[in-house]
C-alpha cells in the first residue's frame, strides 16, 4: 500500500502516523489554570528540541470539538508547566488523567494523583514522577488550527528534579526509570527489555 498525500489527504493519516512512529515518549504535562485549578494530561508527540538552551517540544493535536485543550489554555495563561516522565508504576493514573474531564475539574483530584510544589514555576508536579522538568513557555507554533492540526509548544527547561534512586554515577539509569512509551491504538510499551549497542568508531 502507498498513500499519495499529494493527491488526497482523506486517508486516516492519524492512525498511520501514530502506528508507524512508535514507541513515543510521554510528556505528562501539569499546568495551573488562572482560576487555580491544577490540570495534568499526557501527550505523546514529545521530544527534546534543544539542549543549549534546554528546550522541550510538546505538540497538541487539535480536538474536533474545540480549538485548544486545557493544557495549552493554561500554559498560555500562566506561561509555565511541569513535564512529568511516566514510569511504569504511574501508567494507570496517567491513563485515567486523559479522560475528557470538564475544564473546572482537576485531573489530579479525579485520578487521585498526589501533587508536589515546584521550585521555579507555579504549576505543581506529580509527586511520584521520578523525573520532572519545570518549564516556562518559550513559543507556540501553530501548524494548523483545523481539527487534527498541530500546535507545537516549545518549553524552556528552568529546573529538573531527578529521584536519587534512578541515578547511577550522576546519570539517569533507564533500567531504574522504567519509562513508558505510546504506540498506536491502545498499545503502550515498557522499557524493561533493553540492549546496548556501542556507537562505531572510525
Amino acid at each position: 500500500m502507498f498513500l499519495d498525500l499529494t493527491q488526497s489527504t482523506q486517508h486516516n493519516v492519524y492512525s498511520y502516523l501514530v502506528g508507524g512512529i512508535s514507541p513515543r515518549p510521554i510528556a505528562w504535562v501539569s499546568t495551573l489554570s488562572k482560576e487555580g485549578i491544577a490540570n495534568i494530561a499526557p501527550y505523546s508527540f514529545f521530544t527534546v528540541a534543544s539542549c543549549n538552551p534546554p528546550v522541550l517540544s510538546v505538540t497538541q493535536v487539535n480536538p474536533r470539538d474545540k480549538a485548544n485543550k486545557d493544557t495549552l489554555l493554561n500554559l498560555q495563561a500562566t506561561n509555565n508547566c511541569v513535564v512529568n516522565i511516566v514510569s511504569e508504576e504511574l501508567v494507570e493514573k496517567m491513563n485515567q488523567s486523559c479522560a475528557n474531564y470538564p475544564h473546572n475539574v482537576s485531573e489530579f483530584e479525579a485520578a487521585n494523583i498526589e501533587t508536589i510544589a515546584s521550585t521555579h514555576v507555579t504549576s505543581p508536579g506529580a509527586a511520584a514522577a521520578k523525573v520532572r522538568y519545570e518549564c516556562t513557555l518559550r513559543d507556540v507554533i501553530q501548524i494548523s488550527d483545523e481539527p487534527g492540526g498541530g500546535k507545537v509548544m516549545l518549553l524552556t527547561v528552568v529546573g529538573i528534579y531527578i529521584d536519587d534512586n534512578v541515578l547511577v554515577n550522576g546519570y539517569i539509569d533507564p533500567t531504574r526509570l522504567n519509562s513508558i512509551g505510546k504506540m498506536g491504538g491502545d498499545y503502550f510499551s515498557s522499557t524493561k527489555d533493553k540492549f546496548v549497542l556501542k556507537r562505531p568508531q572510525l
